[in-house]
């Protein structure tokens, strides 16, 4: 009997972290056929392969090799690609997970009737300036199922109109993969950072902050002078992993990292939890690392506008900064409450460690069932003023 055939869509690391273990149990699923599909969003091999190969995850079936100069040719290349796959190997159903660019390839499906799922659905910010608000709107709204975390989340998209019947609570899937990667092989990364690993980084273990920074809100010259500004006054070393496009714009605004911080070229996986877990804290811009961060037990200092993720502020794991608003606190008052969450325990709130196993199980059943119907509720209705219609002019 031939599988039904199932496309997940991929581009960009953090996608691959929180796909992980989904990835390899649709995998072991007899009657269906995943079809790993990579944008080519995120390309080098620090920025993929490695962390493929460190979460053991299995290589794309198909790597589109999208590209574009900017985020509209990028984008545009990504769908006229997804629909000659889709196409191609018609699929029952396609994943798309997250908020990034590659998301917009859901458009492809949807001019097909192929169903969409999006993992990670009803996160918002409410910050419009964010590109992947936009791009989380978009499929939320095409989508025919949303697997999202939390019942908020739920609540915010009902609020928006979505169907509550296709919204489906499981979870974060970052407890899941820090599971099975970090808690359960905790003396292996305790055997990773020896002396040599902190030598040969020019850092000591407790004594220095984790960086990283790529959101576009922030790479604009007076966000990134404003970021400058309040990591000089860090009272510690900052190690700081930067991805390309943040170096290059470093570079175009002729910004000169004060002498406290050590800049690198971006770093697997498998180093990103050895830092974190034995810095002080991060300061960043990521969503998934906050999470991470939380779960780990290590403070973070967000620096941004607004979140999508506030349930790290709620258990006490994480203050802000606004680099739109530098001024709001002094940058010596920030890291004051930052040194205070050194060593505060808390309890996160972000999941059972099940979302894989929960998504897998309802999404065979879907299948199976052909379940991925757009009809909305009893309690639906929308009613159109057709008032203006003038009915003594014949039709034509």
């Amino acid at each position: 009997m031939q599988k039904k055939k199932i496309a997940l869509v991929l581009g960009i690391r953090p996608d691959v972290i929180r796909a992980s273990i989904l990835i390899k149990m649709l995998k072991q699923v007899d009657e269906f056929e995943l079809v790993f599909i990579w944008s080519g969003q995120h390309y080098s091999d620090n920025l993929k392969d490695i962390f493929f190969r460190q979460l053991e995850v299995p290589k794309p079936d198909i790597e589109l090799g999208a590209e574009g100069s900017n985020d509209a040719e990028l984008v545009a290349s990504i769908i006229t690609k997804l629909a000659k796959v889709f196409s191609e190997i018609g699929p029952e159903a396609v994943i798309f997970l997250g908020d990034t660019n590659t998301v917009a390839g859901c458009i492809a499906a949807a001019q097909l009737n192929i169903p969409i799922v999006h993992i990670e659905g009803c996160m918002r910010s409410y910050d419009w300036r964010m590109p992947e608000e936009k791009y989380r709107t978009l499929i939320d709204h095409l989508a025919d199922v949303i697997y999202t975390y939390f019942d908020e989340y739920k609540m915010q998209g009902i609020a928006e109109g979505l169907n509550p019947n296709n919204i489906v609570v499981v979870d974060n899937l970052i407890v899941d993969v820090l599971n099975e990667f970090y808690f359960t092989r905790k003396e292996y990364y305790n055997n990773l950072t020896d002396q040599n690993f902190f030598r040969d980084r020019g850092i000591k273990k407790n004594g220095y902050y984790v960086m990283t920074c790529h959101r576009r809100e922030n790479l604009d010259c007076d966000s990134l002078q404003n970021i400058i500004s309040l990591i000089t006054a860090s009272p510690f070393p900052i190690f700081f992993p930067a991805g390309y496009r943040t170096q290059s714009m470093l570079l175009a605004y002729n910004i000169v990292m004060p002498p406290n911080v050590i800049m690198v070229d971006p770093v697997g996986y498998e180093e990103l939890l050895c830092l974190l877990v034995n810095s002080r804290g991060v300061i960043t811009d990521s969503g998934t690392i906050v999470e991470e961060a939380c779960v780990l037990g290590v403070p973070s200092l967000q620096m941004r506008k607004s979140t999508e993720r506030p349930q790290v502020y709620d258990v006490g794991a994480s203050i802000k900064f606004d680099p739109a608003l530098p001024e709001e606190y002094p940058h010596e008052v920030i890291f004051k409450k930052f040194k205070s969450l050194f060593g505060k325990k808390w309890e996160h709130n972000l999941g059972d460690g099940r979302a894989s196993e929960r998504i897998v199980n309802d999404l065979i059943a879907r299948v199976n069932n052909r379940d991925f119907n757009r009809h909305k509720p009893d309690n639906y209705h929308v009613r159109i003023d057709r008032s203006y219609r003038d009915d003594s002019i014949p039709s034509t």
